[in-house]
């Protein structure tokens, strides 16, 4: 993909990250103010979509980062990094929301409503003009950040329909309730994210693709008689990459050439971008690795 077509949607992402930087900012002294959890529970749920819309930004800029001697595949791999530090972080953050949480049940703090509920409106007001910014974008990374912005509009209207009751009534307990229910929330995504980096660090095939599916895939091909030792892993979020070797009887090279280019091709839609393929002319004697993911799927 050029620059030219990543263009809109980094200045979209820039422009969300400002709008959700300003508003995270806002949404603490609100919260400090205030003196409601709740706020600061969706606080740390915004930080979780900066941090969405950021590593979303880093991909879509690292995608066109230039490889070098040193660094053969660019700095794909930085957004899983990153995105590991990050939902480590999330998961500190919202374990320290929900003790915070624990001790107001046990000595419940006086709220102002009033603030709480404005603040909260100017945080939905923020959520559904950033939804506007994303919404309908094709882009894998955009449409990540998208649904994490929608799950914290909700939040928003929680926090909202809790500083209405607490304005009405005076009861403050439901504050700490929909904090527990926030930082629940966020450590659940937050976990979600780190089997995903730990996945894709260790090598582990993607989820999102059927390795048998590949297989078929290349033994579809015209000329390919068989597939040994498959290797598939992530680079990063969105770019996976294979290895193996291709048992085949043809023998004239520029068909062989054909048939790779074919097999590229097809992996394509697989967002496997990256692939290895050494032709044979014998059957592997060794063991191979599809065989052994066959006979142990997990």
């Amino acid at each position: 993909m050029t620059e030219h077509t990543h263009s809109p949607n980094i200045n979209r992402l820039k422009l969300s990250i400002l709008i959700t930087a300003l508003f995270l900012l806002v949404e603490v002294i609100g919260g400090l103010l205030s003196g409601s959890l709740a706020l600061v529970s969706d606080a740390g749920h915004m930080l979780s979509d900066l941090l969405s819309l950021i590593l979303s930004l880093v991909a879509m800029i690292l995608a066109t980062s230039i490889a070098t001697k040193k660094r053969t595949y660019g700095l794909h791999r930085t957004e899983i990094f990153a995105g590991f530090i990050n939902a480590v972080l999330l998961v500190v953050i919202s374990g320290i929301i929900i003790w915070e949480a624990y001790q107001r049940f046990l000595s419940p703090t006086p709220i102002q409503g009033g603030i709480m509920m404005g603040v909260a409106i100017i945080g939905l007001i923020a959520n559904l003009a950033i939804i506007r910014l994303l919404h309908g974008s094709h882009d894998l990374n955009m449409r990540s950040a998208f649904l994490h912005v929608l799950g914290d509009t909700l939040s928003s209207v929680a926090v909202i329909g809790a500083a209405v009751w607490i304005y009405f009534t005076g009861q403050v307990l439901i504050d700490p309730i929909l904090s527990v229910i926030i930082g629940v929330i966020i450590i659940g995504t937050a976990v979600g994210l780190l089997r995903e980096t730990i996945a894709i660090l260790l090598q582990f095939a993607p989820r999102s693709v059927s390795f048998d599916e590949v297989i078929a895939e290349i033994r579809s091909v015209s000329g390919v008689e068989d597939v040994h030792h498959l290797h598939l892993w992530s680079l990063c979020s969105n770019i996976h990459v294979l290895d193996t070797h291709v048992y085949s009887c043809v023998r004239d090279v520029d068909q062989i050439e054909q048939m790779k280019q074919e097999i590229k091709e097809r992996l394509r839609k697989y967002q496997i971008l990256y692939s290895t393929l050494e032709f044979e002319c014998n059957v592997c004697t060794t063991c191979s690795v599809v065989e052994e993911v066959r006979s142990h799927p997990e």
